[in-house]
């Protein structure tokens, strides 16, 4: 299914959604996370694939890899660690707090009473658990009963307290919000709801991020002609497409968000005109997509940027996993979460369809972004899935790019 946005706006971006989201906080936040030792010091991979380029019939198609971002796998390791350093600052305001410092644990005695709490569908959870950890401050996570014991452990590891509900993920983000009331807690989740957008501001500007490197990374603004992102509550969406259209004006490029069909929250928004629900059972094999309520804030941004909203079946995001693993020809394998793949399994829905295609102008002139959010975050549901180990795919790219050297 997809949906065209008769809302969206291809001008200069708008001051309005500038004291949202914009090119200095994102620059800003990257050198705050610069230092930290869970995250890389260099960028992450922008790998060009030819073969499924030409087997998609586009001109050029690029993978931007979250898997390099950190040990913690995923794109999170971007968002929760900012809006965690923020709230520490905004909180302890008559100090001169330095972010670096703030990262290694410097002022952990100062913050051994301060709890922070979240509902997660594992990746945003695992990464402010790793924040809370490396600051100093307590942290508890609250899971849905669709969160994976796999997914529980990884988080657990990393210090958090959990807390299992029997509900969805949304029920799951009110009962992180009434614990917090209840405790004196703070909530640090990537959904804005109404009376609270500075923490999800903050989360979102940390993914921007992304969007600075695949600038730096491309050596030209107008690289591509189209950026497959995808959905959730919207905040990865917000983050990459504002810095790209800040950067870019008027000539930016086309932005596709692609969601499970299950969880079409922002298909449903678009349809509706405002940030709403979905209408699916939410549950997905594409786990960080699975949510249930567009983040109110994130649309503020969307519903102006993106040009199409489209929705994907779990089988098409495991059949792209598996092909992105199994790269053919002068393309590198790639490992990519069930999330991870979305962007690329949209794209490859899409141009099954030469009607879809030529809705959203993919032809063989298109330069085409999509972005791996994940690597293999949940191990074992990997292997089964893609029929082969996240290592034995690693292993296969080390000896790809090997090739490359010789």
């Amino acid at each position: 299914m997809l949906i065209a946005n008769p809302r969206a706006v291809h001008a200069a971006y708008p001051d309005a959604l500038r004291a949202v989201l914009n090119v200095e906080s994102a620059d800003e936040s990257r050198a705050w996370l610069s230092g930290w030792n869970l995250i890389s010091r260099e960028a992450t991979p922008l790998w060009e694939l030819p073969e499924a380029a030409s087997q998609a019939g586009i001109a050029r198609l690029c993978v931007k890899d979250e898997s390099f971002r950190s040990p913690l796998g995923s794109f999170k390791a971007l968002g929760a660690p900012i809006a965690l350093m923020r709230l520490i600052k905004r909180l302890w305001h008559t100090h001169d707090i330095e972010p670096n410092a703030l990262i290694g644990g410097r002022y952990a005695d100062m913050l051994v009473n301060l709890t922070v709490i979240s509902a997660t569908d594992g990746n945003h959870g695992k990464a402010l658990a790793a924040a809370a950890q490396a600051i100093g401050c307590h942290c508890v996570i609250v899971l849905h009963a669709n969160v994976s014991a796999e997914r529980e452990q990884a988080i657990a590891a990393y210090g958090a307290r959990i807390i299992r509900i029997a509900g969805n993920y949304d029920e799951s983000v009110e009962h992180a919000a009434q614990l917090a009331k209840n405790n004196g807690w703070h909530v640090v989740s990537d959904t804005s709801y109404e009376g609270y957008e500075a923490i999800p501001r903050d989360v979102m500007q940390g993914y921007g991020t992304i969007a600075a490197e695949v600038v730096e990374q491309s050596g030209r603004g107008d690289a591509f002609t189209h950026v497959f992102l995808q959905g959730g509550v919207g905040g990865l969406a917000a983050g990459v497409a504002s810095y790209l259209w800040e950067h870019m004006g008027a000539q930016r490029p086309r932005f596709i968000v692609v969601e499970p069909r299950q969880a079409d929250c922002l298909y449903q928004s678009a349809i509706a005109g405002h940030a709403t629900r979905a209408t699916g059972s939410v549950d997905s094999v594409m786990a960080g997509l699975a949510c249930g309520e567009a983040s109110p804030l994130a649309w503020k941004i969307l519903e102006q940027c993106i040009d199409d909203f489209m929705l994907i079946d779990d089988n098409d995001a495991v059949d792209a996993m598996r092909r992105l693993a199994s790269a053919k020809g002068d393309d590198a394998p790639l490992v990519a979460g069930e999330s991870g793949a979305a962007g690329f399994a949209g794209l490859c829905v899409l141009m099954r369809d030469s009607e879809l295609a030529r809705a959203v102008g993919l032809d063989r002139t298109s330069r085409v972004l999509v972005i791996n959010t994940e690597g293999a975050t949940a191990p074992h549901a990997y292997a089964q899935l893609v029929g082969e180990s996240a290592e034995h795919v690693a292993a296969r790219q080390q000896a790809w790019l090997q090739s490359c050297v010789r």
